[in-house]
């Protein structure tokens, strides 16, 4: 697929011309940033979103902007989930099985960067629980509601760690905040990689995106301790803001370009990046692209494998 888009189109560039009355989606993450705006933009070309979010009072006033931006029976509903407690993702899966209402498209936006060290509800690293287990049990569990496609917020961030099966919770490994973020998104790729291979039979894709460098709320934690493990030393949090260049329009751009403007066959399987799918790169001092451990087969069946051991459930 030939396209025009790229790092700096916009969700309503991306979107122009395309009417998605009828459509249905989930999306994670609605209180903020990148969610909103994902919200937003399909919901103005006539999409019925339903936004999840763990704090529905600031989801509500969040999001505003959707409903006032609604078209073509376009809209939002809202519904509770904390992706670190599983309890709370298992209930949101209930309450969406019971409604029977499928999906055209579930978007997996909602996580945490580089927090400080802690544990979800169920005892699990905050990031890898957060940003995977709880999509892992969610998008598993209403997998039989997904008629077209899955994306995945990956990162570049992925190029910091590959997973590790063998200490996912940094009960052995000293902590560090983006080790632990990258193994979290890469993660996220890999159980796109996973849900594509078990899905794409029956007609529904799976894909990880990349968004860009954004300035939101995700990089609340970033303090200059935390910002010297990826950045040249002496880098100042100013500085390291300068470096997210995007604007939240255009990181939402990558997610509803994957899920509605790309052709399945194109996204399938794959992780992608500023409105195209990524090249391999397993250079350290590239900026762009994707790792070879984060779209491995064999890899992503570990950690499903993995991932099913910890939250006691088989998909």
């Amino acid at each position: 697929m030939v396209t025009r888009f790229g790092a700096l189109s916009t969700t309503d560039q991306v979107l122009e011309g395309v009417d998605l009355s009828g459509k249905r989606v989930l999306v994670t993450g609605v209180s903020a940033g990148l969610g909103v705006e994902t919200a937003r933009a399909l919901a103005a070309h006539g999409a019925w979103v339903v936004g999840a979010a763990r704090d529905l009072n600031k989801a509500g006033r969040a999001t505003q902007v959707v409903r006032d931006q609604a078209k073509r029976g376009g809209g939002l509903e809202l519904i509770e989930l904390d992706l670190a407690s599983l309890k709370s993702v298992r209930a949101c899966a209930d309450t969406l099985n019971r409604t029977g209402k499928t999906f055209d498209v579930v978007i997996a936006n909602a996580g945490v960067m580089a927090c400080p060290f802690g544990k979800t509800a169920d005892g699990f690293e905050m990031q890898f629980g957060t940003n995977h287990l709880g999509h892992f049990v969610l998008v598993n569990r209403i997998a039989p509601l997904i008629r077209d496609r899955f994306v995945s917020l990956a990162s570049l961030g992925h190029r910091f760690s590959d997973v590790d099966l063998d200490d996912p919770n940094f009960e052995r490994t000293p902590y560090r905040e983006f080790m632990a973020y990258g193994r979290s998104k890469t993660a996220n790729v890999l159980f796109a990689v996973a849900f594509d291979g078990r899905h794409m039979a029956h007609g529904v894709r799976a894909t990880a995106v990349h968004p860009g460098g954004i300035a939101t709320e995700l990089g609340r934690h970033l303090t200059p301790e935390v910002i010297a493990q990826i950045m040249p030393p002496g880098t100042s949090p100013a500085e390291a803001a300068k470096r997210m260049s995007k604007t939240i329009p255009q990181g939402a751009a990558t997610s509803v370009w994957s899920g509605f403007v790309a052709s399945a066959g194109e996204v399938g399987g794959r992780y992608c990046e500023d409105c195209h799918v990524a090249a391999l790169q397993d250079d350290p001092a590239a900026n762009a692209g994707v790792r070879g451990y984060a779209i491995d087969p064999a890899r992503a069946q570990a950690l499903w494998a993995k991932s099913e051991e910890l939250v006691g459930e088989r998909f």
